[in-house]
């Protein structure tokens, strides 16, 4: 059973956690990561580009010229694809780019990518995750005390206003709510940073369904 350290926000060990092998002991699936993360991107394209057929474009109702004795090519609309101004043949037009991805294999893939940041060190759990003031310089001083001088993403269960007024103005930084945890965020951002009453709560949310997965729940 892996074990991770418990710091305070002045970066002194207070304790040590024993994590459960089947929420953040699964091996690295890239096949199972991949699909979910092209699956997140699919869903996030807006499908808004949009060009017109024949049928809507305005114009053409008549006949350029008569059928024969112009000795020119016979053409029975100024809107037809191969005239300027005239339709797109095949182009794209509005539509949706999301489809449906099994949810077990889904949440597996948060595991999977859970896992690779703890087996790698890559996962920060301090005993509380509380600011004295909304000031970024403050979360700063924090983040760098902690050894997080990278891409970070703070995982929260209780809504923190401090924290997230804190953390608005730094790109490398995002506070994220634990249940809105993704594939694309967790391989975006190097570490992750979580209080220890939001790691029971990352298990409860999400340790569940591996074990549904297993038929041991």
């Amino acid at each position: 059973m892996a074990e991770v350290d418990v710091h305070n926000l002045n970066n002194e060990k207070v304790g040590s956690l024993s994590l459960d092998e089947k929420v953040f002991g699964l091996p690295f699936n890239e096949g199972l990561i991949h699909e979910a993360v092209t699956m997140q991107r699919a869903c996030e394209r807006q499908g808004t580009a949009s060009t017109k057929t024949r049928g809507f474009v305005s114009g053409g109702g008549k006949k350029p010229w008569k059928q024969k004795g112009t000795g020119r090519a016979r053409a029975g609309s100024i809107r037809s694809p191969i005239w300027k101004g005239g339709a797109v043949v095949f182009g794209p037009l509005p539509r949706s780019y999301a489809y449906a991805f099994p949810k077990k294999k889904g949440k597996k893939s948060i595991l999977t990518l859970l896992s690779d940041k703890v087996r790698n060190g890559r996962m920060t759990v301090v005993e509380e995750l509380e600011l004295s003031e909304p000031k970024t310089q403050i979360l700063l001083r924090v983040l760098k005390k902690l050894g997080l001088d990278g891409m970070t993403l703070i995982l929260s269960a209780n809504k923190s206003e401090a924290l997230e007024r804190a953390s608005r103005n730094l790109r490398r930084v995002k506070l994220l709510d634990i249940r809105f945890l993704n594939y694309y965020d967790l391989i975006r951002y190097d570490s992750i940073l979580i209080a220890r009453r939001d790691l029971a709560r990352l298990v409860e949310t999400w340790g569940a369904v591996e074990r549904e997965a297993d038929g041991t729940a």
